[in-house]
């Protein structure tokens, strides 16, 4: 494999983009103009020298990652070499499909199709394509850097073939696979969301502080990062789209806090906007 293809240039995006290109791969971040790109590439570039800086990555990777690292906003140029694209746009069905169908148009026949989605239907997406066989769902998480796992998530008509490649390319990314068949949530989001919302409806009720109910998290049952500081970083506007899409297909037990609500409201969306369950300002 040659070059991975990245759509999307927000947070999970870059990470990708950057973990792929420290890994050896050529690389092509694609996003909708070059003003956001640019930013994207900028922000990629400071992680990449403060890593060099810090001794995380030796001088060989640092020189070939600049070098692999390219972003094109023409989704045909971007992608028509490509031999894995990854599409990490928003938690919007919708979207994801429109943009897997022009990927199926511009893509080389056996081009794999990977969406990173945290919880929705790969076997849905793929079935909008004519190759649902090369459609895969791999679930990177925040940060992409740090963070080992990679969910691959098998829909219903997703090869043996595309699994093993997936699950190769992370290897190559230094990370861990787990193999899942597809279900809402898959194993992590399904979790996640749950403990998550559970620690917003306890701030909500006034069971305890923000801070305390991490704090208890953290220290109690040995989590390295709080569920409301989680939920901050993921992103509050994002974990209300997946609570959503859970409640909708799982049932009452997902349905989201009605704080939850709120601050996605008041654009309070977590640490991108400056406040969120914590002030960041």
């Amino acid at each position: 494999m040659k070059q991975i293809t990245v759509v999307g240039s927000g947070v999970m995006g870059k990470g990708i983009a950057y973990s792929c290109a420290v890994s050896g791969f050529k690389v092509v971040l694609n996003d909708l103009n070059d003003d956001i790109l640019a930013k994207a590439k900028k922000e990629i570039d400071e992680l990449l020298d403060s890593s060099f800086r810090g001794g995380f990555l030796k001088e060989e990777n640092y020189e070939n990652a600049k070098m692999n690292l390219l972003v094109d906003s023409n989704l045909e140029v971007a992608a028509k070499e490509a031999d894995l694209v990854i599409e990490a746009v928003l938690e919007k069905i919708e979207l994801k499909i429109d943009v897997f169908q022009k990927l199926d148009r511009m893509c080389k026949p056996e081009t794999v199709l990977a969406t990173n989605t945290s919880t929705m239907s790969p076997t849905e997406i793929g079935a909008q394509t004519s190759r649902p066989d090369k459609v895969v769902a791999m679930h990177f998480f925040n940060p992409v850097h740090k963070m080992k796992l990679i969910e691959v998530v098998r829909g219903l008509e997703t090869s043996d073939e595309t699994v093993e490649f997936v699950k190769g390319v992370a290897a190559s990314l230094r990370k861990e696979a787990v193999e899942v068949n597809e279900f809402p949530g898959f194993v992590t989001s399904r979790m996640n969301c749950l403990i998550g919302n559970e620690a917003m409806n306890m701030l909500m009720e006034g069971v305890a502080s923000a801070k305390d109910i991490d704090k208890a998290m953290k220290l109690g049952l040995n989590h390295p990062m709080g569920p409301l500081e989680l939920a901050d970083l993921v992103g509050l506007d994002t974990r209300l789209r997946n609570m959503e899409y859970l409640y909708a297909t799982l049932g009452e037990k997902y349905r989201p806090c009605p704080l939850l609500v709120n601050y996605v409201k008041a654009g309070r969306l977590g640490k991108k906007s400056g406040k969120g369950l914590y002030d960041y300002t």
